[in-house]
């Protein structure tokens, strides 16, 4: 078995460097900004189901994107054959978007010594065997746990992608990033109804820390723990009331109706409800949102972004006042602004944009037993599933997946179909109160923007919201 802890070796393909390197500066010759972007993924997934394995999947990839930038618009070709050739045919596409020149090079990335996780393959913590045996392990525990359970659903999941940038001034850049993931769904019935719940996470870390007895035992008894709850639920209430969010995978609400509105892309083709308010008040007083791709392990953290940018800690909200937008290094140049380490793509075969790393709300003054205590008719949502938002008002739409009835303080039974409605200026500005125990999701974040999808993290504090509006089914 492969030392889990052993370095790849250098990315190695037939492409000389030298070739390499002269084929992208004719490429560039007059843009403004552009690089060879090279890439090398592995991943595999287990998913057992109801007894027995159902997936056991292996994949493989390699490829390059080369880009040439001259304004407001990129020239993009990739390909899945790292050669000389295709890399000329691409070129020649690349430098259409140059036209007839007359553009200076921006300065190349900072370089940066830090390294945000290991260089590791997560796939090589364990054998096959040990791994199945692992899901298997899981099933039986839960089923033991509880005669209720009728399903478990158990999933690991690893990959490493491993990252080369060539900039036309020569710099070269290289990033190894591992990625785990354990999630575990169980299903329960009593006396002919079935309810859900799920637990999960995991970050940019070997596998052996989440295929341990101690951590699977209490990601499995959180998934069970959510699916007896809503097991007892009731029909969720419906009308506009206050609502106080859980800390951790909550802020989900806060990255999708407020993050991706603070994007630079959005703001500088002026399609977010966010453009043109910098240095203007956005939200309560206390109120300080970041975007932070430097914590390390984390699952949205980078330690270069996909055009070689170190990633960085940016304050977008300050006490309330818009103080910056999240960017990709055209943005930015375009809006005359510094790039923020925020250009990410999916893959080679994507153009990079602006796009959030680890989102979040920094801690307030006030304790969630307060918070709680003050809320005099309305809901306490503590998780989340999937949500819709429109970025050019911030309208939203999220479905609770584990939320309480809250009455002069008391919280009561636990609430079925409940969804929150209204929009992301407007939900900041009504924070009522934010709690002191900040916290970060698990790690199990995915995020979409123009068809591509990158993980990210969320997070904040417990926070008591005014005024939205709660769809429900109750009478």
């Amino acid at each position: 078995m492969t030392d889990a802890h052993t370095p790849f070796r250098p990315f190695d393909t037939a492409l000389d460097e030298a070739a390499a390197l002269r084929i992208l500066q004719d490429a560039v010759a007059g843009a403004e900004d552009g690089e060879l972007f090279l890439e090398r993924r592995r991943s595999e997934a287990l998913v057992l189901d109801d007894g027995r394995i159902r997936t056991a999947s292996y994949d493989a990839s390699e490829g390059f994107g080369l880009r040439a930038v001259k304004g407001e618009v990129a020239g993009y070709a990739h390909s899945t054959h790292v050669t000389e050739f295709a890399l000329r045919r691409a070129a020649e596409t690349a430098r259409l978007a140059v036209g007839d020149g007359g553009g200076v090079l921006a300065p190349p990335p900072p370089g940066t010594n830090r390294s945000l996780y290991a260089p590791i393959d997560p796939m090589a913590d364990a054998g096959f065997g040990v791994k199945v045996d692992t899901l298997r392990e899981i099933d039986d525990f839960l089923r033991a746990l509880d005669p209720r359970v009728v399903q478990v659903t158990a999933t690991l999941a690893a990959s490493v992608q491993e990252v080369e940038i060539l900039r036309p001034e020569g710099t070269r850049l290289r990033d190894l990033r591992p990625m785990t993931r354990l999630n575990i769904s169980v299903i329960v019935e009593q006396d002919g109804r079935r309810e859900s719940g799920s637990a999960g996470g995991g970050g940019r870390i070997g596998l052996s820390g989440l295929m341990a007895s101690d951590h699977w035992q209490g990601v499995a008894r959180e998934a069970l723990r959510i699916a007896l709850v809503n097991l007892r639920a009731e029909a969720a209430p419906a009308g506009v009331m206050d609502v106080v969010l859980g800390p951790g995978w909550p802020g989900i609400l806060l990255h999708e109706a407020v993050g991706h509105g603070l994007e630079g892309d959005f703001n500088r083709k002026r399609a977010s409800a966010f453009a043109g308010l910098m240095g203007q008040r956005v939200a309560a007083p206390g109120v300080t949102v970041l975007d932070d791709g430097t914590i390390p392990d984390r699952r949205g953290s980078l330690t270069i972004d996909d055009e070689g940018m170190p990633s960085a800690r940016n304050v977008l909200i300050e006490d309330g006042i818009l103080v910056g937008f999240m960017q990709d290094r055209q943005n930015a140049r375009l809006m005359g602004v510094a790039p923020t380490g925020n250009g990410r793509r999916e893959s080679y075969a994507h153009i990079p944009m602006p796009r959030m790393t680890n989102t979040y709300m920094l801690s307030g003054d006030a304790t969630p037993e307060a918070i709680l205590a003050d809320l005099k008719d309305g809901i306490y949502a503590v998780g989340f599933g999937g949500g819709q938002v429109d970025i050019t008002n911030g309208k939203f739409v999220f479905s609770c997946t584990e939320a309480y009835r809250v009455q002069n303080g008391r919280v009561g039974a636990p609430v079925k179909g409940a969804t929150l409605i209204g929009d992301g200026p407007t939900a900041l500005q009504q924070i009522r109160a934010i709690g002191n125990d900040m916290s970060l999701d698990p790690g199990m974040g995915n995020c979409g923007k123009a068809g591509q999808w990158v993980p990210v993290g969320v997070g904040q504090p417990t926070l008591m919201i005014g005024g939205l509006t709660v769809g429900g089914s109750a009478a």
